[in-house]
């Protein structure tokens, strides 16, 4: 049997996640049939569009109130219903994706394959390990592959493919007693560009020592037109919400400009940044080790750096 990959869709019910498609442009990769799978409710528009995505050959729409705000032990048996008919299972490797696919991957009784960030052929991945200081080129014996795919490593698939795949509503009953349910969500709103897809991010560590010292970066951001990052020594500081948390258990971006303010470079924050196009570092210890993957360095005082590098940006 050749390859049949089912990629699970993130989603808002009006939105379709950028690590979505990304995660679809992975699955052509592998080669064969590439399906979707759409749970939520009034999902209709979704599910259409996502036919309309290069390489998608079948959407499965599972839509109803009650999978308004599905949780992943709502949709995870959703997918083992589906599973005969596949080889493959794939979503994005965000909190939606790391919170679904180890339970699909428990109910398989089949291994994990995570982050990954290169496929090489149906049954061999790249994903990193060691906090992104290695790769390990891994290949799977299951007869089912779950997997979930680091958006930063791959482009997006075009959505204006010339033929729409079908259409299919299902109607499960995966979910019909819930081991949990949905409570509430608070979304952080920002007229600065998302963190996880911006193109020029400006991250603040300990080193701007106080949450009011932070403005310097927003300053410089807001000049940039760039999104607001930041290490966990930083959030854990108070001086910034966790959700601008860039690493290894923050967001994993790779931007065109990444600057680097009072940020020592911890292995962990690094993990998440180093495959940035540019990094700038600034910070007063020479040796800090951020500067080891720093393309640009300036060693010096933050507080005098700062101020003269947002008066010189246009």
């Amino acid at each position: 049997m050749g390859s049949k990959t089912l990629v699970i869709a993130e989603h808002d019910n009006n939105n379709i996640a950028a690590d979505t498609l990304k995660t679809l442009h992975a699955a052509s990769q592998i080669g064969g049939d590439v399906a979707v799978l759409v749970v939520g409710n009034n999902v209709t528009a979704i599910a259409e569009s996502l036919s309309k995505v290069k390489g998608v050959t079948q959407v499965f729409r599972v839509d109803t109130k009650q999978f308004k705000h599905p949780t992943a032990e709502d949709v995870a048996p959703i997918i083992v219903e589906l599973s005969e008919a596949f080889t493959h299972f794939l979503a994005p490797a965000t909190t939606f994706g790391k919170n679904l696919m180890p339970r699909v991957a428990a109910l398989l009784d089949v291994g994990q394959l995570s982050d990954v960030i290169e496929i090489e052929s149906p049954d061999t991945v790249i994903r990193p390990i060691y906090a992104g200081n290695a790769l390990a080129r891994v290949k799977s014996n299951d007869s089912k592959l779950v997997m979930t795919i680091r958006g930063s490593a791959f482009d997006s698939a075009s959505t204006n493919s010339q033929e729409n795949a079908s259409v299919e509503a299902l109607e499960s009953q995966a979910s019909q007693q819930p081991l949990a349910s949905f409570i509430d969500s608070q979304q952080t709103l920002s007229e600065r560009p998302d963190l996880s897809s911006a193109k020029v991010v400006i991250s603040g560590g300990r080193g701007l020592g106080s949450k009011e010292n932070f403005a310097l970066v927003e300053r410089l951001a807001d000049k940039l037109g760039g999104a607001i990052g930041a290490s966990r020594a930083a959030v854990d500081a108070g001086f910034v919400s966790n959700d601008l948390q860039v690493g290894q258990t923050g967001k994993i971006v790779a931007p065109e400009l990444y600057i680097a303010i009072g940020i020592s470079g911890a292995i962990q924050h690094m993990a998440g940044m180093k495959d940035s196009k540019v990094i700038v570092a600034i910070n007063s210890d020479p040796d800090a080790a951020i500067f080891e993957v720093a393309d640009y360095g300036l060693v010096g005082d933050l507080f005098e750096i700062m101020p003269e590098l947002i008066d010189k940006v246009p």
